[in-house]
């Protein structure tokens, strides 16, 4: 086989090789923050030492197999209480993640991308929003965001100055699929008192479900708050994707593979982009790359010794 003959070969296997890898990492990733395998047999939750920790992904807490908490969650659990504190250790640590890798806690690492992105494999014609819907219903998931994570909790309380975590008890549809259908499905007391509010919840649930078949990544793009949260530090982050417009043929396949819709040849560290990598696996001339950026934290260490 000549080398010119290998290259194209390997170039054509290198999205399937990339995608196998990826997968594998979210497999791991699910059943590592899942790992709690007795609580899926007994439909109970974990209560040991590590629910005090922080996971950086969409998780449920009440999800029977969760080690960790969720920080949507958390951070809703802390502003609601009593005394409406905001938990700087879950902000330092989402802001710690978020400074390091952006959005690829949501390409690689998050459950629930994973269920979107299986999801997005079932044989069927994926639609193309038009800009003029898409743009405006991406900025929803920073409303939801700041209006039902943040504000809410703080301002809409009951008699006794707590609030419900809102965005957990009325949107999250990875709560629903994580945590409220295995409890319902084995407890049948919990069955028999699900009403309205629970149709709602998994009318959201199904809602996403059909959306993630026909639009890759649809809670991502449009509803998801820590996709929103970790999109704030895209283009800053120390994970880095790069673009040699040099080499750069303008050929549109990161484009068309892309799952998030990103222009990624005019922005390649967009808000939007999930570091999934398919467009860096796809391009046929290797002008994508993705590093993390070690000289901001060389020229920070370096001006130290000289202070």
């Amino acid at each position: 086989m000549s080398g010119m003959h290998r290259d194209r070969v390997e170039t054509k296997d290198r999205p399937g090789l990339h995608e196998r890898f990826r997968l594998l990492i979210q497999l791991a990733s699910a059943a590592l923050v899942n790992g709690y395998a007795a609580g899926f047999a007994g439909c109970k939750i974990f209560t040991g030492t590590s629910k005090m920790v922080c996971l950086p992904v969409l998780n449920c807490y009440s999800c029977p197999g969760a080690l960790g908490a969720c920080p949507i969650g958390s951070l809703q659990a802390v502003e609601g209480g009593a005394k409406h504190n905001i938990s700087f250790y879950v902000l330092g640590t989402l802001m710690l993640f978020g400074v390091l890798f952006g959005r690829l806690i949501c390409g690689f690492l998050c459950p629930f991308g994973l269920v979107q992105d299986l999801l997005g494999r079932i044989p069927a014609r994926k639609l193309h929003v038009p800009e003029k819907i898409d743009k405006p219903l991406r900025y929803l998931k920073y409303v939801i965001l700041a209006v039902l994570v943040i504000l809410l909790p703080m301002l809409a309380v009951n008699q006794f100055g707590i609030a419900p975590p809102y965005f957990c008890k009325y949107i999250c549809p990875a709560g629903t699929l994580e945590g409220g259908i295995p409890h319902l499905l084995m407890n049948e007391s919990l069955r028999k008192t699900a009403g309205a509010l629970w149709n709602w919840k998994l009318g959201i649930l199904i809602l996403v479900i059909l959306g993630s078949v026909f639009v890759p990544r649809f809670f991502c793009r449009y509803l998801c708050p820590l996709g929103s949260f970790y999109s704030l530090f895209n283009r800053f982050s120390l994970f880095r994707m790069d673009l040699d417009k040099s080499k750069c043929v303008d050929c549109k396949s990161c484009e068309n593979v892309c799952p998030m819709a990103v222009k990624v040849t005019e922005h390649i560290n967009s808000p939007e982009c999930i570091r999934c990598g398919k467009c860096k696996a796809v391009c046929p001339v290797d002008a994508i790359s993705s590093r993390f950026e070690t000289d901001m934290l060389t020229r920070n260490v370096a001006v130290k010794k000289v202070d």
